[in-house]
């Protein structure tokens, strides 16, 4: 992932970023959004929910992944980060989800966070599951039944957190 640039996202990627939103979604596999989000739905909660960040990963002038990164709550809650990610099939297997994950982490610090938190990991997303856990984040509780996947029916989502 050498020629890939991880930069702020400025409003010209988002039809890269609209690209691999929506294929990420459509898929029913790793968010609880609407497979059918049209990219209003996508723009607005993407881009539309201060204070997060957006980060973009462009390889040759192509959105190839995303995240955002900002407080997991509100103000008592704050100091601890939650972030969202997002890889296109066109680059999966190439360890950009790795590269974006240390990335935000390092960004994390960075904004003072002292913590990460990711509320909801889809139980059957195993590649998610297994990076995270690389990165030093620990299962601390499962929702059983949580999440509805077009493919595997009822799965748990998982609650991962790790210190910063």
């Amino acid at each position: 992932m050498n020629s890939v640039e991880i930069r702020r996202f400025v409003d010209t990627d988002w039809p890269g970023l609209w690209d691999v939103w929506h294929e990420t979604v459509a898929a029913g596999e790793s968010y609880d959004n609407d497979p059918d989000s049209t990219e209003a739905d996508a723009w607005a909660h993407w881009l539309l929910a201060p204070p997060f960040e957006i980060w973009v990963a462009v390889e040759d002038g192509e959105v190839l992944g995303t995240y955002k990164v900002g407080p997991n709550k509100g103000k008592l809650g704050a100091h601890v980060a939650n972030a969202s990610f997002m890889v296109s099939t066109r680059a999966r297997g190439r360890g950009l989800g790795r590269t974006l994950g240390e990335h935000c982490l390092d960004r994390a610090r960075e904004l003072g966070y002292t913590a990460m938190q990711f509320n909801a990991v889809v139980s059957t997303n195993t590649v998610a599951v297994r990076l995270w856990r690389s990165l030093g984040f620990i299962i601390v509780g499962t929702i059983p039944d949580g999440f509805q996947s077009t493919k595997h029916g009822l799965v748990d989502f998982h609650i991962m957190h790790r210190y910063l």
